[in-house]
């Protein structure tokens, strides 16, 4: 395709509009891991965060087939989403001898390895819509960058003034990694044919052991804060 032929333009736009309907999870992602950070790195965090996952998802994108072909891919990714959701869910301490870059630096990771947990569905169509043309799949997901991070600031806007925000985010990442444990190849050709009920039970289940176990480790997390703070005041 050439770039003034009509056909390059469509798939272009096919690819910026598949950006913009399957990236409304890692917008969450990005959103959930900058929340605690101070404004000025919070800008910085989902700047970086955005384009160093759009980067990787160029590369991902590229051998997408192949590795999605792999049984078990999916299955690691899903675990690991999950792990990510719970720790969300679980509030930072707030330890003034912690530098500033060192929490960027976290969320950043986090923002990392989410996006590209949960970019596997949205590369493959992404790639499809490429018709292996290189030019069109960095020119579309490059496009989507200011896409996610103005997603991404609208929803850190709205934790602010909801934190509730924060556990259905968290319960977003839960229900897709859900998704993804019973559609890796390994599982999906059974789940078909004999259990198709789990596409509607199993996310949902993903999404409910993310917020229970997520909001227990939390109560935990600010019983033990309490108890801390109790004791620094009686040993003062």
């Amino acid at each position: 395709m050439e770039f003034f032929d009509p056909l390059f333009w469509t798939a272009l736009m096919t690819i910026i509009g598949v950006n913009i309907v399957l990236s409304g999870d890692n917008a969450v992602v990005i959103a959930l891991a900058s929340r605690s950070l101070p404004a000025d790195q919070r800008k910085k965090a989902i700047f970086w965060g955005s384009a160093a996952a759009i980067i990787l998802r160029v590369i991902l994108t590229v051998f997408a087939v192949k590795l999605l072909q792999l049984p078990w891919l999916k299955i690691v990714g899903a675990l690991l989403l999950l792990w990510i959701g719970v720790k969300l869910l679980i509030p930072e301490d707030d330890d003034a001898n912690i530098a500033g870059h060192e929490h960027l630096g976290a969320a950043i990771k986090t923002i990392l390895i989410a996006d590209l947990v949960m970019s596997l569905d949205n590369v493959i169509a992404v790639a499809a819509a490429a018709k292996d043309n290189i030019v069109l799949l960095v020119l579309g997901l490059t496009i989507s960058i200011p896409l996610i991070i103005f997603s991404s600031t609208i929803l850190l806007k709205l934790m602010d003034r909801f934190p509730i925000i924060i556990t259905i985010g968290a319960a977003l990442l839960g229900f897709v990694a859900g998704d993804m444990l019973i559609t890796d190849p390994a599982t999906k050709s059974w789940v078909d044919q004999n259990a198709a009920w789990m596409h509607y039970s199993i996310p949902l289940l993903g999404a409910a052991f993310v917020v229970g176990l997520g909001l227990m480790l939390a109560k935990r997390h600010h019983a033990a804060s309490s108890g801390s703070s109790v004791s620094a005041r009686e040993s003062a």
